[in-house]
């Protein structure tokens, strides 16, 4: 009724453990606002709501600027958890149940990689068949490792062991690209032309007769909270024989590299 109370739940968390030490008593895990799970979701369409309303709220905020103040509507969680004190850490977790939508919030606010949207149903299945395998929770951190195991970076049965770029002057302004990879094992050069460091390296593997695909879509941006100021990049792959759709991830300090490795990467996953 707007009548100020004078009590003050900003840190609800520390009553919480105080209430339990003093009495010995348990606050359920769904009590209201103090239980550990209120402000959990399991379900996937929970989970991809949740996202979807962190999303739209963070582009509502940014169009507001520093003076506006834009009123909590995020589904499923009737107030924000930081006006008493809980983190967003503990509002998604990943069991063999989650959504895409659910694996993709956890990577982007624990670790700072925003996945394209038609990159979540790739990442979230294989999450969550590693959840049902392991029959329990994932954690923020296995998330991650996992989301690198078996999207980022990977080297096999392709490597690019080095790469060297020539910009060219001119109206066409292409790049030539002249890389060494390793295939199965076996080392060797290939070189190719394009408007671009991407362009270049498709049509260098082309001319290594590597190239069974065409790049669909191209994704990159910083990773938020990265110590060592890493660029992620993503790449759809669509494969020429059965129109296969894959992405795969590239990280590295450099965006040219960050883009290259995600290309190996999907070639990769496409095998």
């Amino acid at each position: 009724h707007g009548i100020p109370t004078g009590l003050d739940f900003s840190d609800l968390p520390t009553i919480r453990s105080v209430y339990e030490r003093t009495t010995r008593m348990t606050v359920p895990d769904r009590q209201p606002y103090a239980g550990e799970l209120v402000f959990t979701a399991f379900s996937g369409s929970h989970q991809d709501a949740i996202k979807k309303g962190f999303d739209r709220r963070a582009k509502d905020t940014a169009e507001a600027g520093t003076d506006g103040v834009v009123p909590w509507g995020v589904p499923y969680l009737t107030i924000d958890p930081q006006d008493i004190g809980r983190s967003y850490e503990a509002i998604i977790r990943i069991n063999s149940q989650s959504g895409k939508g659910g694996v993709a919030y956890v990577l982007d606010r624990e670790h700072g990689f925003d996945l394209p949207k038609t990159m979540h149903p790739q990442v979230g299945a294989r999450i969550y068949q590693l959840a049902d395998q392991l029959g329990r929770e994932l954690s923020p951190d296995e998330v991650r490792d996992y989301f690198f195991r078996d999207f980022v970076n990977l080297t096999a049965p392709l490597t690019l062991i080095d790469y060297e770029l020539d910009h060219h002057s001119g109206a066409r302004g292409e790049v030539a690209c002249h890389a060494t990879i390793s295939l199965n094992g076996e080392e060797r050069s290939i070189s190719g032309l394009g408007n671009g460091p991407i362009n270049a390296f498709v049509h260098a593997m082309e001319q290594g007769g590597l190239k069974d695909f065409s790049v669909t879509d191209y994704r990159s941006h910083a990773v938020r909270g990265g110590s060592d100021a890493d660029s992620a990049a993503y790449i759809l792959l669509q494969r020429t024989d059965d129109q296969r759709l894959v992405w795969g991830c590239g990280v590295d300090p450099s965006i040219e590299m960050a883009g290259l490795k995600a290309l190996v990467s999907a070639w990769n996953l496409a095998r």
